[in-house]
C-alpha cells in the first residue's frame, strides 16, 4: 500500500488512491483477526505450556514484549490515520503513517521471528537452578543463527502471498470486465512481485536449507525422505515416507541432486534418519510432504512470472482469458505454501519443542486430555466464527471494488467556519 499511495503522490492519478482504499480496509480487517489470534496464543502459554514458559520465559518473555510495545502499538495507532486521516491530515503526513504502520508489519516479523528462530537454535543463554534459562548475551539471542535467514524468507513469503492475492483479484476483475482502470494497476504490480521476488525466494529458501542443514539435519533428512547416510544422495521428488519399514517407497529420485544442493558437492555426504534413534526423529511423512507442497508452490508462482513477462512482451498481459484463470487458481496458493512451510519448521524440531534443549513432552501444563480437548473446541468455534465473519466482509469488499469518482474533502476543509463562543449559548 505504501508503493501504491508514494504512486498516487507522484502522478495525482485518483486510480492509485482508490486501489488504496479498497486494500487498506482489507489490511485492517486482517490486523484485527491478528490481534485476536495473539491475543489466544498469550494465554495457551500458561494454560497449555506452563512447563514450557517457566524454563524459557525469561528468555522469551522480553522479545514477545518489546513487539507489542515498539511494533503493536506503532501499528495500532497510526492505522487510524490510515483508515480515516484523508482529508483530515497532509497528504504527506498520510503517505508518512502508511510507511510506519508498514515498517511496524516488518518489526512485529523481526521480534515474532526471532523468538520462533531461537526456539529453532538456541543460544545466549545460561541454565539455572531447575532448568530455568536467563539470558546470557541479548545480541546472540536475538540474532540466532537461524533468525536471519527465516526472517528473509517469511517475509518474502508474506509479501509473495498478498501479490497472488492482489493478482486473483485484479485477475476477476479483468475477468468479468468490471474495474478495468484498477484491475490493471493491481494485476500489473502483483505479476512484477512475481517475476523478481518468486526467484529470489527460491534462492533465500536454499540458503534457509543450508542454514537448517547445519543445525538441525534430522529435519532436512525428514524433508528429504531420507534415511540411509549416504554419498551422492538422490533428491526424491516424490514417494511415500514408511516409518515402519524406514524406508522411503515408490521413490522417484534424481541421483546426487539432492547431495548437490545441500552440500554442494555431488559426492557430498547426508546423515540418513538412520542415524537418530526413533525417538530423535520427528514425524516423517507430514514433513516430507508439506516441504513438497510449498516447493511446488513456489516453482507454481516463479512459472507464473515467467508467463507473465512472456505475455508481457507480447502485449498480452491484461488480454489473455485462461492467465487470469490460472492466477484466480493461485489466490491461496501462498497461503497454502506459508502453513506447509510451517508445519515443515515446527513439526520438523520435534521432539523439542525447544530444539536439543526442552522436550515437547516436559513443556506441556499438567492437564488432563478431555481439558485440551475442551478448549481446542472452543478454540475452534471462536475461530471459525471470527474468521468467517472476517473472510465474509472480505469477499464483500471485493466484490464491490473501488468506489470510482469518490470526492472528499480537501486537507483543511474540515471544522466550522465560526467557533461556538459561550456567549452564542442560550
Amino acid at each position: 500500500m505504501a508503493v501504491v499511495e508514494w504512486r498516487y503522490l507522484q502522478t495525482g492519478n485518483e486510480t492509485y488512491k482508490e486501489i488504496y482504499k479498497v486494500w487498506v480496509k482489507i489490511f485492517a480487517v486482517n490486523f484485527g483477526m491478528g490481534v485476536v489470534s495473539g491475543m489466544v496464543m498469550a494465554f495457551q502459554f500458561g494454560t497449555n505450556w506452563s512447563g514450557f514458559i517457566d524454563q524459557t520465559g525469561n528468555v522469551l518473555g522480553p522479545l514477545l514484549g518489546f513487539e507489542v510495545l515498539t511494533a503493536f502499538f506503532l501499528e495500532a495507532s497510526f492505522l487510524g490515520i490510515m483508515l480515516f486521516g484523508w482529508g483530515r491530515v497532509s497528504p504527506r503526513m498520510h503517505f508518512a503513517a502508511t510507511v510506519i504502520v508498514a515498517a511496524g508489519t516488518l518489526l512485529s516479523a523481526f521480534w515474532i521471528l526471532s523468538a520462533n528462530s531461537w526456539m529453532q537454535t538456541p543460544t545466549g543463554f545460561i541454565v539455572g537452578e531447575k532448568g530455568i534459562l536467563f539470558p546470557r548475551n541479548w545480541m546472540d539471542i536475538i540474532f540466532n543463527p537461524s533468525f536471519p535467514y527465516r526472517f528473509v524468507h517469511m517475509v518474502t513469503a508474506a509479501y509473495l502471498t498478498t501479490a497472488f492475492v492482489v493478482a486473483g483479484v485484479g485477475a476477476w476483475y479483468l475477468w468479468n470486465k468490471r474495474h478495468v482502470r484498477h484491475a490493471r494497476v493491481m494485476f500489473g504490480m502483483a505479476m512484477l512481485m512475481a517475476v523478481f521476488v518468486a526467484p529470489f525466494q527460491l534462492l533465500v529458501g536454499d540458503m534457509h536449507g543450508l542454514n537448517t542443514f547445519e543445525h538441525q539435519p534430522v529435519k532436512v533428512a525428514a524433508m528429504e525422505g531420507i534415511w540411509e547416510t549416504e554419498k551422492g544422495a538422490a533428491l526424491c521428488l516424490i514417494g511415500w515416507p514408511d516409518e515402519e519399514t524406514e524406508s522411503t517407497r515408490f521413490a522417484v529420485e534424481i541421483p546426487k541432486l539432492s547431495s548437490l544442493i545441500l552440500t554442494h558437492q555431488l559426492n557430498g555426504e547426508i546423515k540418513g534418519l538412520k542415524a537418530w534413534p526413533k525417538s530423535e526423529r520427528p514425524p516423517v511423512a507430514l514433513v516430507f510432504w508439506m516441504f513438497r507442497i510449498m516447493v511446488g508452490l513456489g516453482v507454481l508462482m516463479i512459472l507464473t512470472g515467467v508467463f507473465a513477462v512472456i505475455l508481457f512482451f507480447k502485449k498480452k498481459l491484461f488480454d489473455t482469458p485462461w492467465f487470469q484463470a490460472w492466477c484466480m487458481l493461485l489466490t491461496p496458493a501462498g497461503f497454502v505454501a506459508v502453513l506447509a512451510g510451517w508445519v515443515v519448521t515446527e513439526v520438523g524440531r520435534q521432539p523439542y519443542v525447544a530444539y536439543n534443549l526442552i522436550r515437547t513432552v516436559d513443556a506441556v501444563s499438567p492437564v488432563t486430555g478431555p481439558q485440551v480437548g475442551l478448549s481446542l473446541t472452543a478454540f475452534v468455534v471462536v475461530y471459525g466464527l471470527i474468521f468467517g465473519a472476517a473472510t465474509y466482509y472480505i469477499l464483500r469488499l471485493i466484490a464491490k471494488g473501488p468506489d470510482e469518482g469518490s470526492q472528499e474533502p480537501a486537507y483543511d476543509a474540515h471544522g466550522v467556519e465560526k467557533p461556538m463562543m459561550v456567549t452564542d449559548i442560550p
